[in-house]
């Protein structure tokens, strides 16, 4: 690998710089944070609700639960997780955490909103470099948010180190279509109606059109699970949702 090629990545379709990756990713979800869940309704077709709830329900819980939630900051996953919690009436405690501030603040909002004001911590901190100790965490969860890091690999590898021994890794993310046909209809919406209507909506086009991008450059299923597996974890697990749209991966740290 050539010394221009170490010092790049990808940014939707572009290639960047590696040090400006994470200044334009902040970017794009300071535009959509207020709007984000009308965003991924946009980018799903509202299917983003069912996988994340398909994900929240196999989270083994257990009493002193420590979830950690990467790339949550508006708290709908760490609000699901705490219901969980809560119903099963187990102590835990679940820390989001966000590069984004925007995303944070919005999520500290819609907390108070809701009244979840106890066993929740609000953390700004790099997937890449995350602020915790060895071995605390019994989860890791991020739905959504893998692809948008700037080195996968670095990320994977912070997430096997702050997990407890047993604990259980869980990403949700955009995949590769297994469906030809379903590929093509996906890819027609995806570059052709997302930004449109992305425009109409915050005024921009532009973060839909590379977080639609952003999906294309993500790797398949097998080869994500074998990057995850490379990080240390074991029993590396996918399963396809809506015909490969998403993959749920799955991984212990041992």
């Amino acid at each position: 690998m050539s010394q221009t090629e170490k010092e790049t990545t990808h940014f939707g379709f572009k290639d960047v710089p590696r040090d400006e990756k994470a200044g334009l990713v902040k970017g794009v979800f300071d535009q959509v944070a207020s709007r984000y869940d009308l965003m991924n309704d946009l980018m799903s077709l509202g299917m983003h609700r069912a996988w994340k709830k398909s994900m929240i329900h196999l989270v083994e819980m257990r009493a002193g639960m420590q979830i950690l939630d990467v790339a949550g900051g508006t708290g709908d996953i760490g609000f699901a997780l705490l219901e969980q919690i809560h119903r099963k009436q187990l102590r835990g405690e679940v820390t989001i955490c966000d590069i984004n501030a925007a995303m944070l603040s919005e999520g500290r909002d819609r907390a108070v909103n809701r009244n979840i004001l106890a066993d929740v911590e609000w953390v700004c901190g790099n997937a890449e470099s995350l602020p915790f100790e060895n071995n605390r965490f019994d989860a890791y969860t991020i739905a959504f948010g893998i692809r948008n890091v700037t080195d996968i690999p670095a990320a994977l590898k912070e997430a096997y180190r702050v997990m407890k021994p047993g604990g259980k890794f869980y990403c949700l993310e955009f995949s590769r279509v297994t469906s030809q046909t379903l590929a093509h209809l996906y890819h027609s919406y995806s570059f052709h109606v997302i930004p449109r209507v992305g425009k109409m909506v915050v005024g921009d086009g532009a973060p839909y059109q590379y977080l639609v991008e952003s999906i294309q450059k993500f790797p398949d299923q097998k080869t994500f699970a074998a990057m995850i597996r490379d990080a240390g974890f074991s029993q590396v697990r996918f399963e396809n949702m809506t015909g490969g749209v998403v993959a749920l991966h799955t991984g212990y740290k041992t």
